[in-house]
């Protein structure tokens, strides 16, 4: 296993010339499904960035801005509204104009659906994101309530004709059925947004069970948890940078990575710009790897079969 001190230490070598040489390489992008957004590879996660404080918070996302970061992830159950703020803070009107930022709702209904799409546009101070999404569905009752009369689909498809959003998708990470039952019900869903990393495809797997079915719909592909939460690296599975390689060479758009510190924005960016993608046969000898274990609920814990009582 190797840790992030020793990633940053080795990294140079690795990386072809290292931290400035990524710093000055241009950021890879992609157009983020049918929604047609041009999106970099690499979205600033929004729920760890604020883990050191609001001002570390800020940094972080001034940073990103710096390395040419367009694409800004964050949800109205982070941190208690303290990751929205944090935007707000850090961004300028005219620094907003060019870039992309995606909010986040988790109310089911579609009365409390709105009233946290206001108050996280008041908290990022923005008149509209870019992308909202309706966020950790987990249970098929939730799917029940979302979509039901009064449900939060409602208040989706109100918020994009007003122009409060301009594109809607919908997030998880414990069950792919969860995730199939939404693409079938509603033709309007422009993103999704699901664990893709090396474990995956051996349980319970949105890579081999529903990411096929959603770009076959068109839906712009947003990737999370290549490193389980953090789980790949504490088991000894795989280092970062394998772990951020094997998730960017999958069929997805953009992948949201969540950073406590500006020295791991910093890696986990060099590694987007600078790391070669993975071979298919490099990718079947990881799976080969990966498959003996450890994998399943006890590392990809948000994938836990108690979460879906």
């Amino acid at each position: 296993m190797m840790d992030r001190r020793s990633f940053l230490q080795l990294g140079a070598a690795a990386l072809g010339g290292g931290l400035r040489a990524a710093e000055a390489a241009p950021m890879p992008t992609a157009t983020l499904g049918k929604s047609k957004l041009k999106v970099s590879r690499f979205t600033l996660g929004g729920a760890h960035m604020r883990h050191g404080g609001q001002e570390s918070a800020v940094r972080i996302i001034q940073r990103a801005l710096d390395l040419g970061v367009t694409f800004f992830d964050s949800a109205h159950l982070y941190n208690n509204g303290e990751s929205d703020i944090a935007y707000g803070k850090a961004l300028s009107k005219s620094t907003r104009k060019g870039i992309l930022l995606m909010g986040k709702a988790h109310r089911r209904d579609a009365k409390g659906a709105m009233q946290q799409l206001e108050e996280t546009l008041q908290r990022m101070n923005t008149d509209y994101l870019d992308l909202w999404q309706c966020h950790q569905v987990t249970l098929q009752q939730e799917v029940d309530q979302i979509l039901a009369p009064g449900g939060a689909l409602e208040a989706f498809i109100k918020a994009k004709e007003q122009g409060k959003v301009r594109h809607i998708g919908f997030t998880g990470h414990n069950d792919p059925a969860v995730h199939q039952r939404l693409l079938e019900a509603f033709d309007g869903w422009e993103t999704v947004q699901h664990p893709v990393n090396l474990i995956d495809p051996h349980h319970r797997s949105f890579i081999r069970n529903f990411l096929p079915k959603a770009r076959a719909k068109g839906l712009g592909l947003v990737a999370m948890k290549s490193n389980g939460m953090g789980g790949i690296g504490r088991a000894g599975i795989a280092p970062i940078e394998e772990c951020l390689r094997f998730t960017l060479s999958q069929d997805i758009d953009t992948l949201v990575s969540g950073v406590e510190t500006v020295e791991q924005l910093e890696q986990n960016v060099a590694v987007v710009k600078t790391a070669k993608l993975m071979s298919p046969q490099e990718i079947a000898a990881v799976l080969e790897r990966t498959k003996k274990g450890p994998y399943g609920d006890a590392v990809e814990q948000y994938k836990r079969e108690m979460s879906r009582r």
